[in-house]
């Protein structure tokens, strides 16, 4: 049975490789690809965000009743990493390397503690506690 925790906890490890593609692009200064990679990177992480914002976040929510918990905090964590691409694509179209692998740190840092956060916690919490609702939960995010 495919599970929450697997779906999402995949799709990660996609956005850590985008990022990673991104990163190498910058910093070989080939700021049209770097923009390219931008693009995808940054296409790729708000799709997640959606498939969690829209719809994992608010079944997890109506089931458990927790609307102040750990989908807030997710959510906060989400809004910071939204301004940080913001600061991303100035520093590409500025092609300031510098300043984009200072603020490209602290997104790594974030996200793999952001990641690790929903790997550990939220998502085992959505596996057992949607149930029955798994699968369809999946593929309504599949459907975004």
């Amino acid at each position: 049975m495919n599970t929450i925790s697997s779906f999402l906890t995949s799709d990660h490890r996609a956005c850590d490789n985008e990022f990673a593609n991104l990163e190498n692009t910058v910093a070989s200064q080939d700021w049209e690809e770097s923009k390219t990679q931008f693009d995808k990177f940054s296409a790729d992480l708000l799709h997640h965000f959606d498939m969690e914002e829209k719809v994992m976040f608010p079944v997890f929510e109506e089931v458990t009743g927790m609307s102040q918990g750990p989908t807030m905090v997710m959510r906060m964590e989400h809004s910071q990493m939204r301004n940080i691409l913001d600061d991303l694509k100035t520093d590409i179209e500025k092609k300031d390397k510098n300043h984009f692998f200072g603020v490209s740190e602290s997104l790594m840092m974030l996200m793999q503690q952001h990641n690790m956060k929903e790997e550990q916690m939220l998502y085992a919490m959505a596996d057992m506690h949607l149930g029955s609702l798994v699968s369809k939960v999946i593929e309504d995010m599949k459907a975004l």
